[in-house]
């Protein structure tokens, strides 16, 4: 099984630039060993359903610790059978541009 996820977290109550709140969650999907690539308005990463979900849960757990207001959005596309799909679907493309 496959799920990719591309996440946009962060707190809408500690001012304009809240950069510092997006690199603990990004530094949290960097330790889980998950593949992953951030960018400028969201991280993806790839893993089993429980692995990403348990991920997003710890990614929000550790922004409401001192933050009152978080944005997030998820998307989820599950696929059966392959893996490896962060960077397939970016040489899929790459190859026919």
């Amino acid at each position: 099984m496959s799920v990719l996820v591309d996440l946009a977290m962060f707190p809408t109550d500690k001012g304009e630039s809240v950069s510092p709140y997006v690199c603990r969650i990004i530094r949290i999907i960097r330790d889980s060993g998950l593949p992953y690539q951030f960018g400028s308005m969201g991280t993806s990463f790839e893993g089993e359903w429980e692995e990403v979900m348990t991920l997003l849960t710890r990614c929000f757990e550790e922004l409401k610790k001192d933050c009152d207001r978080i944005y997030m959005t998820i998307k989820v596309d599950y696929r059966h059978g392959a893996g490896g799909r962060i960077e397939s679907k970016i040489q899929s493309i790459q190859s026919k541009l």
